[in-house]
């Protein structure tokens, strides 16, 4: 296992907690949210630009990256922290929610799954050990075990068939395992929608005594209550001195009501594929940049903020790029959006650290729902 202290548990407001990671590139501040680099890169950023925007710690992909390039060729070219240039901690998932979300055919045994390449059909086996040894090839900080994440809906005999392969397979990645002087792996709990069966993963995980704990298998459509109850079943089983990681969440709203519910550490496309579409993220509600009442609008996204974006360009100049195409203005809405995900953990943070989180919660939420009407002129 890493050896201690991996998480310090510096603070708590109810069960809002602050916290750090420690890792063989650096500390990193909880609760935290991570950008998702799912090819190895940030869509529209370049590292220094996620480090401006005070990003410190990354997400990769293993079903990604070992489809193109190859664990093998990232090891070569120096290791995940050289091939993405990010000297700063770095975070891979297993690859078990792309076998079942983009794998064009898969069969799913005790042994792993087989299944088809959704680039070109070619036939893959993912194993626990298989997926663990390629996480071990990347070097990133923190790895994920392999799991069967089942979908929404889903019966209860396949959702506890999931659960108890997910145990299983849980315990081989842990044996599998070669480098955890360097690499914390985390286990992933399952379960679906019902309360029994996270309860007894949770439970069962814990006892294997992993560095940190993720709660899988939401955000798969069940919806935001649905996501919650499962929180609140899951989260008061895991160790208060190890990290919670909620995997795949979420709108800014998902993650003031997680960190509420001691949830510590985040990923999401949300903040990157929305600025794609033209919709940036402010506390005032999110801005769809191609709507017409923009062409002439000579405010900043934020006057709050102090990205490049908003320091620079105006809402009717963001416009005119997303009207006529222009590939600046992606990254212009990614760089924000960043920067706002990451202002919005720092402040969540230092309310924690202050025993204000709930005021600064309803506070943010009031004015955020209100919408992008109320932005000050």
């Amino acid at each position: 296992m890493t050896p201690p202290p991996f998480f310090t548990l510096e603070a708590t407001d109810g069960a809002a907690r602050a916290g750090w990671l420690a890792t063989p590139h650096g500390r990193v501040a909880t609760p935290v949210f991570q950008p998702v680099g799912t090819q190895g890169t940030v869509k529209g950023l370049l590292p220094a630009q996620l480090e401006d925007a005070g990003v410190t710690m990354l997400l990769g992909n293993t079903y990604h990256l070992h489809l193109r390039p190859g664990e093998a060729v990232v090891a070569r070219l120096g290791g995940l922290h050289r091939f993405m240039a990010w000297p700063h901690p770095i975070l891979t998932d297993s690859g078990g929610f792309q076998v079942f979300s983009l794998a064009k055919l898969r069969r799913v045994t005790d042994g792993g799954v087989d299944f088809q390449s959704h680039i070109d059909g070619s036939t893959l086996h993912l194993s626990p050990e298989s997926a663990t040894r390629i996480q071990n090839t990347l070097g990133a900080d923190v790895i994920m075990a392999f799991d069967e994440c089942a979908p929404y809906p889903c019966e209860r005999d396949h959702a506890e068939r999931a659960m108890r392969r997910t145990l299983a397979w849980a315990r081989r990645c842990q044996q599998a395992h070669e480098r955890a002087a360097d690499q914390a792996l985390f286990a992933i709990v399952q379960g679906s929608v019902f309360d029994d069966l996270r309860r007894e993963c949770a439970e069962r995980l814990v006892d294997m005594d992993f560095p940190g704990y993720a709660i899988g298998g939401v955000s798969v459509g069940e919806g935001d209550d649905l996501m919650y109850q499962a929180l609140d079943t899951t989260v008061p089983l895991l160790p208060a001195a190890k990290p919670r990681y909620l995997m795949g969440v979420g709108t800014p709203e998902n993650l003031l009501e997680c960190i509420e519910r001691g949830v510590d550490m985040f990923d999401c496309i949300m903040p990157t594929r929305n600025a794609r579409g033209a919709g940036a993220f402010t506390p005032h509600g999110k801005v769809r940049l191609r709507n017409l009442r923009h062409r002439e609008d000579p405010r900043p996204l934020d006057p709050t903020c102090d990205c490049t974006t908003c320091r620079t360009f105006s809402r009717g100049a963001l416009r005119h790029f997303f009207m006529v195409r222009e590939m600046t203005a992606a990254i212009l809405v990614t760089l924000h959006n960043v920067t706002f995900y990451q202002r919005l953990m720092r402040h969540a943070r230092e309310a924690i650290l202050q025993g204000r989180f709930a005021p600064f919660k309803a506070a943010f939420l009031e004015r955020y729902a209100q919408g992008e009407d109320t932005t000050p002129q």
